[in-house]
């Protein structure tokens, strides 16, 4: 999967800095959060269904936006926490579109620093976001995704 050279991107109301592949679902892109709630560029053909957060100069968590889950939850990745519902969402309890994903004033995503953010949605062949509901069976629940996969990451959203 390559990716382009980063570009800037001013589709939100704070402008980015996007290297993204269409064709794969997939972009990186750079920003520096201002406090407040905001909407970022993301430079996908549509609407991320996971967007992995960070801010990069302080030590803080990574925070998870799936669209299973709804824009008023969110996941820390680094933490054994289930998933959090709450006013004060990072992602200003807005669905990312097919230009921009929202953040808020409440948490890390939205501060004052330097972030980083990995968007993703599924491209049917190639990659696949959702969820499944463990089975308890000695052989383990049968995920289909439609293609084999290289890597799989999965966090348990509804307890520790």
């Amino acid at each position: 999967m390559l990716l382009g050279t980063a570009s800037s991107n001013s589709n939100g109301s704070i402008t980015s800095s996007v290297s993204a592949n269409t064709e794969a679902g997939f972009s990186i892109v750079s920003y520096t959060g201002t406090g407040s709630a905001a909407t970022v560029g993301h430079g996908l053909s549509q609407a991320p269904e996971w967007i992995i957060a960070k801010r990069r100069n302080a030590s803080d968590n990574w925070y998870i936006y799936n669209s299973v889950l709804g824009e008023s939850a969110y996941i820390i990745l680094d933490s054994t926490a289930a998933a959090v519902t709450s006013s004060s969402d990072p992602w200003n309890a807005t669905a990312p579109t097919n230009s921009v994903f929202s953040v808020s004033s409440a948490a890390s995503p939205s501060s004052s620093g330097t972030m980083i953010a990995y968007c993703f949605h599924s491209v049917d062949g190639y990659s696949k976001v959702g969820s499944y509901i463990p089975n308890q069976s000695a052989t383990g629940t049968f995920i289909y995704l439609g293609f084999r996969p290289a890597f799989f990451l999965a966090k348990n959203a509804s307890r520790t």
